[in-house]
């Protein structure tokens, strides 16, 4: 073969591995509209393609392995290790979105990373920015005391639970981004919230009953 004829092959099936390679990226940008209900923010609609599939299934994986969506069953468990665990997630939350590339900028929808931030500003960060200096204080004054012994123990609990619920919507928000299957299986239920001792009627509780 001579070089020219090497040279013409050669061409040739470079130009067909461009034109391979542009059709499979072609794939992956394709942007998908997928609409997402989420009960703290309303129906939205969001643009997908494969790479933010990717950013939602990792997000969905971190919801519900944490403390954020698997609650502490009536009094067990201990609210430190909680509030370390929802404070994980909002790192890992942090430095997923800072790793991947920001999804393409589409008039008609949302994208992945603002339902993420958004996770982390109306939820994550009041609830750590308010509990976790208050416990500080608690586990300074008090080194060997138990967590029982916190006045605010009760009132914490009760609020981790609010969130659990509304993290719960993000969740399943992920998964369907993600293209998930029996999403909610995997999540599980989220207790209904606690009702603090000082919030119950005269009636000693009966309206909190089922």
């Amino acid at each position: 073969m001579t070089s020219r004829s090497l040279f013409a092959v050669t061409g040739a099936v470079v130009a067909v591995v461009a034109i391979l390679a542009s059709g499979r990226y072609g794939r992956a940008a394709r942007l998908t509209e997928v609409k997402v209900t989420i009960p703290q923010l309303s129906e939205l609609t969001f643009a997908v393609n494969n790479d933010s599939r990717q950013v939602a299934w990792h997000m969905f994986v971190e919801t519900v392995t944490r403390v954020s969506t698997q609650p502490l069953v009536g009094d067990e468990g201990i609210v430190r290790e909680a509030l370390t665990s929802m404070y994980g997630l909002f790192a890992t939350t942090r430095e997923t979105l800072k790793a991947t590339r920001p999804s393409p900028a589409v008039p008609s929808g949302q994208t992945v990373e603002y339902l993420a931030i958004t996770m982390l500003n109306r939820e994550l960060r009041p609830f750590l920015s308010k509990w976790h200096p208050r416990l500080g204080e608690f586990e300074q004054a008090h080194p060997h005391g138990s967590e029982s012994a916190w006045t605010d123990n009760e009132a914490c609990r009760a609020e981790l639970q609010r969130v659990q619920h509304h993290i719960h919507g993000y969740a399943s928000a992920f998964a369907r981004l993600a293209g998930v299957r029996e999403a909610e299986a995997m999540i599980g239920r989220v207790p209904g919230p606690r009702t603090r001792v000082g919030d119950l009627g005269r009636d000693g509780g009966q309206a909190n009953r089922p």
